[in-house]
């Protein structure tokens, strides 16, 4: 031994072995500055749990004394094993990342200063921690660590309403997905045309979803490209949707009324008794027919011609379907509610699909590049759900959707052919129809009178 220690008591060295020990732990555990700046520090609200907070030493241990005994007071068995294994909140230090394109789920645990051991240890935990390794830039991530220094948490907000958040437990870590509900509020717009019903709606306050939704509540009766006029006038009740008080987004048009060269129409968002919801007139007749007009966004490229020439096969044959020109991958959407009757290949028409709706009409599309998920042979549909993507795939001389329209076995020429009302509300439902349609009538006036006021009083 070096005769210098041997001058000091040998409690003396302990004690400095023990401290230098000490200290270097604790600059071993010590976060990078990287991290560190990224740090969040949490207070406890005996309503809310935990909430941010500006001192980064949390809660001091006389109110957390406090907090827990007020705990324990109603707490079960159960619960008070469980608080004596999880640490207290004030200790957990979380570290909050927002995620970039190219990051990774290795590279973010690294920057919360743990290697791929512990990230695998989360992701192969119970319940929906697997569901971590699926992120998307734009995202928040944030890792919960306690004074040991060991990942307790971890929390991944996808959205203001959907997070999923891992836990350590007694038998590893275990995920689970919250969504929150808002709190949707009634709202009215109402406004008149002077130029088009896009620039009206904006005047009102309704943004573009809104105005689309009430374009397609209406676009059966109403084609407003070459129906609407200078003059004509629309009013809404909408939902407006809130989170802890402050409004975030816009929910569903709950009632409308649109004046067209001075008829009215008028749709109520409607749920019957089995759970469906559609809009319908206060009569209970729905706004929307059997069948879309067209199953597809794009433009007609070859219409419904019984005497054509093919343009492949250069002699007179029937075009017994209408086609839509549209980029590969465009989504093809099902006509109508109905049962899939062929999903597969079909000779000159390529990759297809056909519907077999009620009053025996069927609905065939065809040259698609593939299939939509799900869609096989005997599998139900409604309307509106994407069954294919635009290909051209068969007998074709480019990317596009062939649409036929069957009634009895006979082709239809699909954009005249006059489609079938959807149905009703059913006569076993319209007493309790009735007594919503009074509700949802009285609130819409309501709305309407005080938005006539109050453009009288800014008029004024």
């Amino acid at each position: 031994m070096n005769p210098v220690f041997k001058t000091f008591p040998k409690t003396h060295i302990t004690l400095a072995a023990a401290a230098t020990v000490v200290v270097s732990a604790a600059v071993l555990m010590s976060p990078s500055a990287d991290v560190e700046a990224k740090r969040m520090s949490y207070t406890i609200d005996l309503e809310q749990g935990l909430v941010p907070g500006a001192a980064s030493e949390g809660v001091r241990s006389s109110e957390n004394d406090f907090i827990n005994t007020q705990a324990n007071d109603h707490a079960t068995p159960e619960e008070l094993t469980q608080q004596e294994t999880m640490p207290a909140a004030s200790s957990i230090d979380w570290h909050e990342f927002n995620i970039k394109s190219g990051d990774t789920l290795s590279s973010l645990f690294r920057k919360a200063g743990f290697n791929n051991g512990v990230m695998l240890s989360v992701i192969h935990g119970k319940g929906e921690a697997t569901k971590l390794q699926r992120l998307y830039a734009g995202e928040d991530i944030r890792f919960g660590i306690d004074s040991d220094g060991q990942l307790v948490g971890v929390e991944l907000q996808r959205s203001r309403l959907e997070s999923l958040n891992i836990s350590k437990t007694d038998e590893g870590f275990v995920g689970k997905t919250e969504v929150r509900s808002p709190e949707p509020r009634p709202a009215f717009a109402g406004g008149v045309i002077d130029g088009s019903l896009y620039l009206a709606a904006r005047d009102a306050g309704l943004n573009d979803r809104l105005t689309m939704e009430l374009a397609g509540i209406f676009g059966w009766d109403i084609d407003f490209v070459y129906d609407v006029r200078k003059g004509d006038s629309f009013e809404v009740v909408y939902e407006e949707l809130y989170l802890d008080g402050e409004k975030f987004d816009t929910g569903r048009i709950l009632s409308a009324r649109f004046i067209n060269r001075g008829n009215e129409n008028v749709a109520l968002l409607y749920t019957d008794s089995n759970g469906d919801t559609d809009y319908y007139t206060p009569e209970g007749k729905s706004m929307r027919k059997a069948f879309l007009r067209v199953p597809i966004n794009a433009r007609l490229s070859s219409p419904f011609n019984l005497q054509r020439r093919h343009p492949v096969l250069d002699v007179v044959r029937p075009h017994e379907g209408t086609d839509y020109a549209a980029p590969p991958g465009t989504p093809i959407k099902a006509a109508g509610s109905g049962r899939v009757q062929f999903a597969g290949w079909r000779g000159g028409y390529g990759r297809t699909v056909v519907l077999q709706h009620g009053d025996n009409i069927t609905t065939l599309y065809a040259h698609m590049s593939r299939l939509g998920k799900g869609i096989k042979n005997g599998t139900r549909v409604k309307q509106g759900d994407t069954i294919g993507y635009v290909g051209s795939s068969g007998m074709v001389t480019g990317p596009h959707l062939h649409y036929e329209f069957r009634v009895n076995g006979v082709a239809k020429n699909s954009r005249t052919v006059k489609l079938p009302d959807a149905k009703p509300v059913p006569s076993k439902e319209m007493a309790r129809f009735r007594q919503f349609t009074d509700q949802r009538l009285a609130q819409f006036n309501v709305f309407r009178e005080g938005g006539r006021q109050l453009a009288l009083a800014s008029d004024n």
